[in-house]
């Protein structure tokens, strides 16, 4: 099954980062919004899903995925993001920690839209939006 017990551990982490620390700082953070910005669930979500990304693809890719140089100013605007909101100016800097995503991950909006492309009734719709939003960027450079 496995190759050796290192396989096995990285898959073990690489199902932990998706199935916990992803799906609950996710949570946490539609649950922060929906509170009216409250600071300690967006924090809370913002430290899960660095911890799921880095559990998913490792340290060394997530480093590297930061400190591109195509994707420092998102970097920067993340990692601002997080601090205005851990300062407790949660709308500001969750604001321009949606900008810092969206330069981070703009590159997999394509991606995710050719898979929503086969939900029926909204699938083209939500295809047709995503690919919008990404520029029509495939595949550019994904970090995995």
């Amino acid at each position: 099954m496995f190759a050796s017990l290192a396989d096995a551990n990285d898959d073990f982490l690489q199902r932990l980062g998706l199935s916990s620390a992803l799906r609950v700082g996710g949570l946490f953070l539609i649950l922060g919004v929906m509170m009216f910005f409250d600071r300690a669930m967006l924090a809370m979500g913002n430290i899960l899903f660095v911890i799921g990304l880095t559990l998913i693809i490792g340290l060394q890719k997530t480093a590297l995925f930061f400190a591109r140089k195509q994707k420092i100013k998102g970097s920067a605007a993340f990692g601002g993001g997080i601090i205005l909101i851990l300062l407790k100016w949660s709308l500001i800097g969750f604001v321009i920690e949606l900008y810092g995503i969206f330069v981070l991950f703009g590159d997999f909006f394509a991606t995710i839209g050719g898979f929503a492309g086969n939900i029926p009734v909204v699938g083209p719709y939500i295809e047709r939006v995503l690919t919008t939003a990404s520029g029509g960027r495939r595949n550019a450079e994904l970090p995995v």
